[in-house]
């Protein structure tokens, strides 16, 4: 939720400056950024609704914890999943639960000393046989097997890896998405002209002048 929230804020500056800029390379340049936000801020997971996320949680007990480190690699036949968890092979093996569809698989493993831990991904980079694929249990892992549709080799895991891939390429290899945008107009205001300065830097003022006056209460 915090990521999508940045994201939004970012297209409403990309929306902000569009309204200022006048030449067509500064428009071109923030009509392409704002439709990769666009499409970035859709391929977003949706927050599931307050009732059901509760009664979820309600219903494991405990507290629940999202994973987020893992590791990964691929054979001809199989995506392969590496994810870390101390003692989960003591559990039972019905604790450990993975739902696959053609192009996501979500992860439960419940009570695992005290604590439940979710994992899940949405957007495959390319289509699983969900029959095909299973997880395995082992020393301090999981391993979530998934079964390619079709033996080829995988870039990465899924579409927004992807597409965030081609966005850092496109935006002068910046390491950080939301960074994309400014690195493209410090590019273009350093081999600009004066025109090109005087008009990057015309829109930048006047986009601050209007958030700042945006967050001043009006009976001031």
């Amino acid at each position: 939720a915090l990521f999508l929230n940045q994201l939004q804020k970012d297209l409403e500056e990309v929306k902000e400056l569009l309204t200022n800029a006048t030449r067509k390379r500064v428009r071109d340049v923030l009509v392409a950024e704002k439709q990769k936000l666009e499409l970035e801020i859709k391929n977003q997971p949706l927050p599931k609704p307050k009732d059901v996320a509760e009664e979820e949680k309600s219903s494991l007990g405990g507290y629940t914890v999202k994973i987020n480190n893992y590791g990964w690699d691929q054979s001809d036949k199989f995506v392969k999943i590496y994810i870390s968890l101390n003692g989960v092979q003591k559990l039972p093996a019905e604790n450990v639960q993975v739902n696959f569809t053609e192009r996501s698989f979500d992860l439960l493993v419940k009570n695992l000393n005290g604590r439940n831990y979710t994992m899940t991904f949405n957007n495959l980079l390319k289509p699983i046989s969900v029959e095909g694929s299973s997880r395995k249990i082992k020393t301090d892992m999981v391993l979530v097997m998934c079964k390619k549709k079709r033996e080829e080799k995988w870039d990465c895991l899924t579409q927004v890896e992807k597409e965030s891939k081609e966005k850092e390429k496109a935006a002068y290899d910046t390491a950080d998405p939301s960074e994309g945008l400014m690195n493209i107009l410090k590019k273009m205001y350093a081999e600009g002209d004066d025109e090109m300065k005087r008009t990057i830097n015309k829109a930048w003022v006047e986009s601050r002048e209007k958030q700042y006056k945006g967050d001043i209460p009006m009976d001031i």
